[in-house]
């Protein structure tokens, strides 16, 4: 296993690293000058079972751009590795998919790559590790919740992946990958490729009423990191079903896969629709 490099020992494009604390940057972390960071990362890379070669790519992968538009000084940011990252996560999922979905066409594994890779998908394999603790960023984005955005949080995976990719190569990304997705790749096996629960819900509900089902959150517990929603549906004053799920999205189409699942519309079908022709 390869070790950290010690800080006022080596020099990176010119500038001698050294010890000094920055603002922005985790507690778990050694500060070396112009914004660079070696970190006791044992943590996170037994999180992700992964020993990195070569720190920098690691420090480079967790630096958040607001940490240099803060600093107003030269070093790098995670931007580039989210670039390179997002095509090797395209092509592992799609290699894995044509793979595994052998009879299906196109369009369909289309839509399969897209739940897999979607922003919220990927903020979600963020929060699993608790990639956020480990970003360093500016105090003005950390202040205003930076450490838990989705959007923050599925650049940092990204940038992560392409990491991973240029410290090792593209099997030990793969590996990677597929870890972190297991959970959805199994469920994509479990159900329909075309399922939109609350797609199908709305479709149903219009032919009896114009109106909408409404999704309200009934509560939200655990850590910023690792939420857990309870969401309830309901249409014109009836409750059609909960589900609980790691995000709104999840939770919300949990409860529109239980309303299908109950049709308690039906019951109340008669009274709906002299409702629905009410000014």
């Amino acid at each position: 296993m390869v070790g950290t490099p010690r800080c006022g020992v080596r020099r990176f494009g010119g500038t001698v690293l050294r010890r000094t604390p920055q603002r922005g940057v985790p507690t778990n972390w050694k500060t070396c000058g112009a914004g660079l960071a070696f970190a006791r990362v044992n943590p996170l890379e037994e999180r992700i079972g992964y020993k990195f070669r070569n720190s920098l790519l690691l420090a480079e992968a967790l630096t958040h751009p607001s940490l240099r538009h803060e600093t107003h000084r030269g070093h790098f940011d995670n931007q580039r590795l989210e670039f390179l990252g997002d095509a090797v996560l395209q092509l592992v999922v799609t290699e894995h998919l044509y793979g595994y979905f052998s009879a299906e066409a196109e369009g369909k594994l289309t839509k399969l790559r897209a739940r897999l890779v979607s922003r919220e998908a990927l903020a979600i394999h963020a929060a699993e590790i608790e990639l956020g603790k480990y970003l360093m960023m500016g105090r003005g984005e950390e202040a205003s919740g930076g450490r838990l955005r989705n959007s923050t949080l599925a650049d940092a995976f990204e940038a992560l992946v392409g990491a991973i990719y240029l410290d090792s190569d593209l099997a030990a990304a793969r590996r990677f990958i597929l870890e972190q997705a297991a959970a959805e790749l199994a469920q994509l096996v479990e159900e329909p490729i075309d399922i939109n629960p609350k797609g199908q819900l709305q479709e149903l509900l219009q032919a009896i009423s114009p109106r909408s089902p409404v999704y309200e959150v009934m509560s939200q517990t655990g850590p910023e990191h690792q939420k857990t929603f309870v969401v309830r549906a309901v249409w014109e004053g009836v409750e059609l079903g909960q589900g609980t799920g790691r995000s709104k999205k999840q939770a919300e189409t949990a409860a529109a896969i239980e309303a299908m699942t109950e049709k308690r519309w039906e019951k109340n079908s008669a009274m709906v629709g002299r409702n629905s022709v009410e000014p």
